[in-house]
């Protein structure tokens, strides 16, 4: 067996990556709902209805040990060029709020002129003025959770909000006319039909939003929905549904002129979401707040979950830990998100970053999968038994999405048993 990462190829990835290692993005979390959805297991705290007396003042001191521990990360790169609010539920911050840790932000870091600064909100959380005070802070990418156009299953999730609500959010985005304007929707949710995830569909393509975010319903481990439903099990809809539902979403908003650019994404030409594109190209990002994770100089790292155990982090220093990605995590990573974007992997990157004995594996691993129509290879007269070493190497659009999990299952377990045993021989021999 050949070694798919010499001691020195090894070598040369790390070396690749910490080059790269200057972060121009940042995620900040704000943990805060008024209530948790039944399929969150998101590190949050709630908060009820009202933001008044103590609830408020909550929110306020969390705001200051979230400017305390910005304060506290030094620059590594060029100013930033995205930064993502999430959440948690965002627009529970005041605009006062919002500007206070923009400014510690651009301070810190700086801010590129034409930086995309998103912010994830929720129906019945803001007014016109709020919504036009983000806009005036420099917000111009807002993200709205929907996830539903039909009460009751909105109410069987959880959510705070109704359609009505729905609506008048969006009238207030129209009015205040953010050039970027997303829409979250989940399917597969218990007991919603077909027709309702079509409805859904429709309603979104009527109301045009410039980008749309498709996620299937995952039931994760200690969340309401983990108590009370079974995966695949009545009244969550069956394999066969939710595969339908998600080439019905695919036919639908690429027919409205969306284009299907990552597995669960799809946006107007020129609209795509530029901080999540960080992500999934596995570049470096900065990452504050209770249970936010970041990628710095070939480290990840997630925060503490709990405000207090967050806040006696952020006192005794904002100590991150120092073990850094090995070569291999490296390669599984970029391999995991960069398949996960419609035009995949330059496959001569692949080559110069890992070398041609890895990407030899790769490519035996995806045969089967290429002769099923699930990957192609783009600008390249592809043949079975000669190894491809130029154009993309990506996943068909919808089938390959669709087995995107199998796929990637397999390629991990022929990379990871492989190198094992690769290293093992290789640095006994050192």
């Amino acid at each position: 067996m050949s070694a798919i990462l010499s001691i020195q190829q090894l070598k040369t990835v790390k070396k690749e990556a910490a080059s790269l290692n200057k972060p121009t993005s940042a995620y900040i979390h704000i943990p805060f709902c008024r209530r948790r959805c039944y399929y969150c297991d998101f590190a949050i705290s709630v908060v009820g209805d009202k933001l008044s007396g103590e609830k408020s003042g909550t929110i306020s001191q969390y705001v200051e040990w979230l400017c305390k521990e910005i304060e506290a990360t030094p620059k590594l790169g060029e100013s930033l060029k995205t930064v993502f609010f999430g959440g948690g539920t965002p627009s529970l911050l005041s605009v006062k709020q919002l500007n206070r840790i923009l400014s510690v932000v651009e301070k810190q870091f700086g801010m590129a002129s034409d930086a995309e600064i998103s912010m994830e909100i929720d129906p019945r959380t803001f007014d016109l003025i709020q919504l036009q005070g983000y806009g005036n802070a420099g917000v111009n990418r807002i993200s709205l959770g929907v996830q539903a156009f039909q009460d009751e299953l909105l109410k069987i999730s959880g959510r705070s909000h109704t359609v009505a609500d729905i609506f008048a959010a969006v009238e207030l985005i129209r009015q205040v006319a953010f050039p970027e304007f997303s829409i979250d929707l989940i399917s597969g949710l218990p007991y919603q039909t077909l027709q309702q995830w079509q409805e859904s569909l429709e309603t979104v393509v009527g109301i045009a939003p410039t980008h749309v975010s498709v996620y299937d319903l995952i039931v994760e481990p200690v969340t309401a929905f983990a108590r009370q439903y079974q995966p695949g099990v009545k009244p969550l809809p069956s394999d066969e549904i939710t595969v339908h539902m998600y080439k019905m979403a695919q036919q639908i908003l690429t027919n409205a002129g969306y284009e299907h650019y990552e597995i669960s994404n799809y946006a107007q030409s020129g609209h795509q979401c530029r901080h999540n594109r960080v992500y999934w190209e596995n570049r470096p990002y900065y990452g504050f707040g209770m249970g936010a994770a970041s990628y710095v100089e070939g480290k990840r790292f997630t925060r503490p979950r709990t405000r207090q155990e967050y806040y006696k982090w952020v006192e005794s220093g904002c100590e991150i830990d120092d073990s850094e990605l090995s070569a291999n995590d490296i390669l599984l990573e970029t391999l995991m998100l960069g398949l996960r974007l419609a035009e995949g992997l330059e496959l001569s990157n692949l080559l110069q970053q890992f070398g041609e004995a890895t990407l030899k594996e790769i490519w035996n691993c995806l045969q089967p999968y290429y002769q099923q129509g699930w990957v192609e290879i783009l600008n390249e007269e592809c043949e079975l038994n000669n190894l491809p070493t130029s154009g993309r190497l990506k996943l068909t659009d919808p089938e390959g999405f669709l087995f995107s999990n199998t796929i990637l299952a397999a390629l991990f377990e022929q990379l990871e048993t492989t190198c094992r045993a690769i290293s093992s021989t290789a640095y006994r021999g050192s």
